[in-house]
């Protein structure tokens, strides 16, 4: 059985214009964004994971350890506001010019930035222009992430055959969760013959600096594919593309088109980066400060936790393409709101065992939930703006799911408890359940059809 497109033809015919990729530009193509994702989270899930060991040691001294790991999550945050904006200027080009300049060029932004905080002098070196360069680096790898993943998904979702896009979009995800094993791998093997002096003086440089022979391998590897089939269809179709380019503007149209998607997959977003940025930061940060953890440890179990999400990530694309979108994202929400009741109260006091289970289900259900979200991102939107208004809208949800909960989790714990934090994650997760359920099915969906009308 077919499903109709938007102006009531079969899927099977519509989708015959724009015939997917084959099997060998498809492998190649997942492996761009497996690669590119890897290397451009692998920068931000390192500098999440140093900002809980050693970074309120190394740039924030003068205000303390409290107030410094405060800071340091800080500069996490402003990250994160910098995504949506990052959004908005790649969407933009790449809706107008093409998918593959993009995601080049946030590989080269990501990896940069990435290297200059390995060099950046302390701030008993240079005193407060360290925590000023710091945070403009952030600044600079939040607007590279902010077009980076839902760029790279649409382009695999774009060139996949309609009936497998679930599977071939996961491996961009797969990236995201690979990185965080490689960050807490590398960060590991490195302190493991360090003292934790020497960590903090200079072995969580290592990771950041070797990233630059991974960037090069990214640039290769995004620079041998061809722009989407997709999008070049939609350029060829558009007769009078030239004339009216300059007065298109993606982010309009998709705001005129499409406000409710845009802002139901904004909800949709929150849960799965909560759960990864508190597994992956305040995690991380608790394991070491509160529960005492060795430091190896923690990194070990950051190890265990993204290779759950990675599992998490499979069986929520796989699925989807069997049973659809909408019923995974359903089951992963409800799951969510439940386990966030549950499971700060039970870290508060953990054993080493309960914490690695714990941080364990905790990815698991994120990646569960990010595994169809990046495909439905580029089912949901129509062609001539779909680069915007998914990435908007997905980093709109991570600022508020990604950003907020780490930054407060360590106060609202001490001043109200662990369960009154879970209160508020679980709300978080309240909000995903609910949009998921607002949402269309959108597997099956005709992805040339590029003249919807709006709604």
């Amino acid at each position: 059985m077919t499903l109709p497109d938007q102006r009531g033809r079969p899927d099977s015919v519509a989708s015959a214009a724009v015939p997917a990729r084959d099997s060998k530009q498809m492998r190649r193509i997942a492996l761009a964004g497996f690669t590119g994702t890897v290397i451009e989270f692998y920068d931000l899930t390192l500098y999440a994971v140093a900002a809980s060991l050693v970074f309120a040691e190394v740039f924030f001294p003068a205000l303390g350890p409290a107030a410094g790991t405060i800071a340091s999550f800080a500069t996490l945050g402003v990250a994160f506001v910098a995504r949506p904006i990052g959004a908005l200027i790649f969407g933009h080009f790449g809706d107008r010019l093409g998918r593959k300049r993009m995601l080049v060029t946030t590989l080269l932004l990501m990896g940069g930035a990435t290297v200059v905080v390995g060099a950046m002098p302390t701030a008993d070196q240079i005193g407060p222009a360290a925590p000023i360069l710091i945070v403009l680096m952030r600044i600079v790898q939040g607007v590279a992430a902010g077009g980076e993943l839902a760029g790279a998904a649409l382009f695999s979702t774009e060139s996949a055959p309609t009936a497998s896009r679930g599977f071939w979009t996961m491996f961009t995800s797969l990236g995201g969760g690979f990185s965080i094993v490689l960050a807490n791998a590398t960060l590991l093997v490195v302190g493991a013959g360090l003292t934790d002096e020497q960590f903090a003086e200079f072995g969580w440089r290592i990771p950041f600096l070797a990233s630059a022979l991974l960037v090069l391998v990214g640039l290769y590897i995004r620079l041998k594919i061809d722009e989407s089939p997709v999008f070049e269809a939609e350029v060829t179709a558009d007769d009078d593309r030239q004339s009216r380019s300059d007065s298109r503007v993606p982010f309009v149209e998709a705001w005129r088109c499409q406000p409710r998607h845009m802002l139901l997959v904004a909800g949709v977003s929150i849960m799965q980066a909560a759960f990864t940025y508190l597994g992956a930061t305040y995690f991380a940060n608790l394991g070491t400060e509160a529960l005492g953890l060795a430091r190896n440890t923690v990194l070990g179990a950051g190890i265990a936790g993204g290779l759950c999400w990675a599992v998490g990530v499979v069986i929520g694309a796989t699925a989807s393409d069997r049973f659809g979108r909408r019923p995974v994202l359903l089951a992963a929400t409800a799951t969510a709101v439940v386990w966030a009741l549950l499971v700060f109260t039970f870290l508060e006091s953990a054993s080493a065992g309960s914490y690695l289970t714990l941080l364990c289900v905790t990815m698991l259900l994120a990646g569960f939930e990010i595994g169809p979200i990046n495909v439905m991102l580029s089912e949901l939107f129509d062609t001539r703006y779909r680069y915007t208004a998914s990435a908007f809208a997905y980093n709109i949800g991570l600022v508020l799911g990604g950003a907020v909960p780490p930054l407060i989790g360590a106060s609202m714990t001490a001043a109200h408890g662990a369960f009154a934090f879970g209160l508020f994650v679980a709300f978080l997760c309240l909000i995903s359940l609910l949009s998921a359920i607002g949402l269309p099915e959108t597997r099956g969906r005709d992805l040339s059809d590029v003249r919807a009308s709006p709604r």
